[in-house]
């Protein structure tokens, strides 16, 4: 990450230091999204993701590796906070894997997708069928030091009930630079400022 980006983190998120909910989050978000909201949680990682136009996805991954905070940059001004947790991790071998989840046939990419119970509708492409999933690459800074990982993902969202809150749906396609595949599930929910505290 390049140092005008460390030199201004988004609320003063940086590798060590300390994400704390607000406790009142817990129980707000309690029947309405499917979130279990953590404790203190120490960042561990920082990712970058460069969407181009001074627009960056930061993500700050917890020392709890279930969770991890994503922030949308323009520039250096913050926008939407979400707050997601690692649903599943699996691990792929073979083209076979790789095709039943983000093939042609895979209910991922279909404008509605069913997961736990719940529906979500799909946030990006306006196809009335399916869309292709997004390539993303991302950029992770940590104890260990630098890697890239490349995504294959596709986001979904549905409404929680709560005002400007939306529960959010992430699948992901992740390569690493040894090539090893992982498809990760996280389900996310939007955070505003007040809801967390930097230390």
């Amino acid at each position: 990450m390049s140092p005008i980006h460390l030199a201004s983190p988004p609320f003063g998120l940086l590798s060590g230091s300390t994400f704390t909910p607000a406790a009142s989050l817990g129980p707000l978000l309690s029947g309405f999204s499917e979130l279990q909201v953590p404790g203190p949680e120490t960042i561990a990682a920082v990712g970058e993701i460069d969407l181009g136009q001074s627009v960056r996805l930061l993500r700050f991954y917890m020392d709890n590796e279930d969770y991890w905070l994503q922030v949308l940059m323009h520039g250096r001004e913050a926008g939407d906070i979400v707050l997601f947790g690692y649903h599943s991790a699996q691990p792929l071998q073979g083209d076979a894997q790789v095709q039943e989840l983000v093939g042609g046939q895979a209910p991922a990419g279909l404008p509605i997708y069913s997961h736990e119970g719940y529906l979500y509708s799909r946030q990006w492409g306006r196809e009335e069928g399916r869309t292709p999933w997004v390539e993303l690459h991302e950029q992770v800074t940590g104890p260990a030091g630098r890697h890239g990982i490349r995504h294959l993902s596709m986001l979904y969202a549905r409404d929680t009930g709560l005002a400007e809150r939306r529960e959010f749906l992430l699948l992901s396609l992740e390569e690493d630079e040894q090539g090893a595949l992982l498809f990760t599930t996280s389900l996310g929910t939007t955070l505003f400022p007040t809801d967390f505290h930097i230390t």
